[in-house]
């Protein structure tokens, strides 16, 4: 199993080229931010791409409802990102998210050649993502339900007579108290999202309940290893007190892999 590691597009540029020095010295598979409405995760990224030399870079995930492929284009031509390592991630919520989706991904590939990771929740959505993506992102999952997603992505694939994309799995990460109520906010935010709601319907799971919530890095090992055999890789996306590059840097050595 591959490990990531995640952080808010919008924190200081400081902490993401750290963090993503501090990634590649540890061995991680890859290093990912978000792309929250005004923040461009793109232009984030690019500060980690300069940093690295070896990590996968991922942006999880762009929504194709408010910038369209040829605007997703042109920002990763703007930032320099490098494409034998860029996971472009895209994503949109519904109506009409199949068809936007399956529509995004062709235009993408049309015009750049990298690798496309779609966000899915549902099974529809997971079937799409097997026919069409180079890889997947799950969110905000347990790892008895990653199996079951992952086996919707398969059936997709096998539909497509094409290879299985590689699973990646969004898992908030917290350690000390501290950071406690800043994923409880999180997992507030989330439920109330109608399409996340759902989600968490058919899981019959609350949101805070598929994180990682430790007491210190040890706890960080034993949550971990609940995942091993769900997914192809773990991002673990950080969620700290303050955002700071001291709480970060402990985050990115916590959870760092052992192999």
């Amino acid at each position: 199993m591959g490990f990531g590691f995640a952080l808010f597009a919008g924190i200081a540029p400081e902490v993401i080229r750290d963090s993503a020095r501090e990634a590649e010295s540890l061995g991680y598979d890859s290093f990912w931010v978000n792309h929250p409405g005004p923040v461009d995760g793109l232009a984030s990224l690019a500060h980690a791409a300069r940093e690295t030399r070896r990590l996968a870079l991922g942006v999880g995930v762009i929504p194709l409802h408010t910038r369209g492929p040829e605007a997703i284009l042109e920002g990763v031509k703007a930032q320099a990102l490098p494409l034998d390592r860029l996971l472009l991630g895209v994503g949109s919520p519904n109506p009409r998210s199949l068809e936007r989706v399956r529509n995004g991904v062709a235009a993408l590939r049309a015009g750049m050649k990298t690798r496309i990771v779609v966000a899915a929740l549902g099974p529809k959505m997971c079937h799409l993502a097997g026919e069409v993506a180079d890889g997947v992102l799950f969110n905000w999952l347990t790892p008895a339900y990653a199996k079951t997603a992952a086996e919707w992505v398969r059936a997709g694939a096998a539909a497509a007579k094409r290879p299985a994309p590689r699973t990646y799995a969004y898992v908030r990460l917290a350690v000390g108290d501290a950071s406690m109520g800043r994923l409880q906010d999180e997992s507030d935010r989330y439920a109330a999202i109608p399409a996340y709601a759902a989600h968490f319907e058919r899981m019959n799971t609350k949101p805070i309940d598929t994180a990682i919530a430790a007491k210190n890095a040890d706890g960080v090992k034993t949550a971990v290893a609940a995942w091993q055999g769900a997914v192809d890789e773990v991002v673990f996306r950080a969620i700290t007190a303050k955002d700071t590059a001291e709480e970060t840097l402990a985050l990115v050595r916590a959870a760092a892999p052992r192999r």
